[in-house]
């Protein structure tokens, strides 16, 4: 994968990828806020506007992608409130120039009031919805919420990453270390929980709150995984996570050990964050928004937290 994905996606390429589906752009194009992958906001003839969302080129595979368009236009068809990319005629996953793109509607709306019971409710009836259609078949091809995909994978990123200074490579492998460890006793004592396609990134950026309620957005990190990683990063506290457990319970029924899990998705989210802007440095996105991970003193921080995460476990 090239070092910079994104030199070659010019405001042209921009323009051309919706002209090339019969769309007429008038020129106007806003950069919307996205790291993983580009999304740009296109204004058409008519006045209106659409969202084209270039995806980072090799971190999803062709079969990936069309499974994240699956699940979401199965959402949509079940008339949930999800935005669902455009279809035009030979499918909604695009490409050009190298890039696979897709073009969904532009809507609008502001975050979700995470003190409110009832928003909080609302998302948990519109996820447990969510829900009821994700476990109507399995990912093949999207991997999982587990060790593997949140510890592993980005922790090895960090150990090859220039960014770890080199006096902290041996804690920080350590610190690693025992909270995979931690990980894998924590999970081992909760046993087998049910595994279902899920949004995969539910924090209260991927939900925008209208007159009409909630809708989400930003499927791209949808993978299998336990029902409660839709619901743990929405709720602030543990009132929080009530109202949305009430609000499931009208319409699924949540494993009452899954509770348990909570503290080993939290601990995995934060070992992936540090990981995915190792990997992820060579974009000039990530020097530019993450230029706090230069600093030896924040890594320190990460060990240390790495560390109290495996006692907590």
């Amino acid at each position: 994968m090239s070092q910079a994905p994104y030199a070659r996606l010019t405001p042209d390429l921009v323009l051309d990828a919706v002209a090339a589906c019969g769309l007429e752009p008038d020129g106007r194009l806003l950069a919307l806020n996205s790291y993983e992958n580009r999304v740009w906001q296109v204004g058409l003839e008519d006045r209106s506007f659409v969202v084209a969302k270039f995806y980072r080129p090799g971190r999803w595979s062709t079969a990936a992608l069309e499974e994240e368009h699956r699940f979401s236009h199965q959402l949509a068809d079940a008339e949930l409130p999800v935005i669902s990319p455009l279809d035009f005629g030979g499918g909604s996953l695009l490409q050009m120039a190298g890039f696979h793109y897709a073009i969904a509607p532009r809507r609008g709306g502001r975050a979700p009031s995470l003190e409110s019971s009832h928003e909080l409710e609302w998302m948990g009836r519109l996820i447990a919805r969510i829900h009821a259609v994700g476990a109507r078949e399995s990912f093949q091809h999207r991997g999982r919420i587990d060790i593997q995909h949140l510890v592993t994978r980005p922790g090895h990123a960090v150990l090859a990453s220039t960014l770890l200074p080199v006096h902290l490579r041996e804690a920080y492998a350590q610190s690693l270390g025992n909270l995979q460890r931690a990980l894998e006793t924590c999970l081992e004592s909760i046993g087998p929980y049910r595994e279902l396609r899920l949004h995969g990134d539910c924090h209260p950026g991927n939900v925008l709150w209208t007159d009409d309620g909630p809708h989400f957005v930003d499927f791209d990190d949808c993978r299998m995984g336990p029902a409660i990683q839709d619901l743990w990063m929405l709720a602030a506290d543990s009132t929080a996570l009530q109202h949305l457990l009430d609000g499931y319970a009208q319409f699924a029924e949540l494993p009452s050990h899954e509770l348990a899990l909570i503290p080993a998705l939290q601990a995995m989210r934060q070992v992936h964050h540090a990981g995915w802007i190792a990997e992820r440095w060579a974009d000039p996105a990530f020097p530019a928004a993450f230029g706090f991970v230069r600093e030896a003193r924040w890594w320190e921080q990460h060990i240390q937290d790495l560390h109290e995460l495996a006692g907590q476990l």
